[in-house]
C-alpha cells in the first residue's frame, strides 16, 4: 500500500507566543505545499513523524501546541541558518 504524502508549514513571528500552522495538506495538497516551499526557496525539511502529528493536533492558523515546540524550534533553527547561508553567498 502506497503512503499518500503529507505536508505542513509552520513559522515563527518573533514576539509571538509559538510557532504557527501555516497550511497543512494529504496528496495532492502535500504536493501543492512543497511546490510552493521549493518555488519561494523555503528550505524543505522531510519529518514525517513531526507532519503526522501536527496533522492531527493543529490546523491552519493555529498556534502549534507545546508538546510540539521543541521538535518546531530545532526545524525553524535548522531552516533559519539554511537561508542565512544562502544570503551570505
Amino acid at each position: 500500500m502506497k503512503k499518500r504524502k503529507l505536508a505542513s508549514a509552520i513559522g515563527y513571528t518573533p514576539g509571538h507566543p509559538a510557532p504557527v500552522m501555516l497550511a497543512s495538506g494529504r496528496g495532492r495538497e502535500a504536493e501543492q505545499i512543497m511546490a510552493v516551499a521549493q518555488q519561494a526557496g523555503v528550505t524543505i525539511v522531510e519529518d514525517a513523524a513531526f507532519a503526522a502529528l501536527l496533522d492531527v493536533s493543529a490546523k491552519p492558523g493555529d498556534f502549534i501546541p507545546s508538546w510540539c515546540w521543541e521538535t518546531a524550534t530545532k526545524i525553524l533553527s535548522f531552516v533559519m541558518k539554511s537561508q542565512e547561508k544562502k544570503i551570505v553567498k
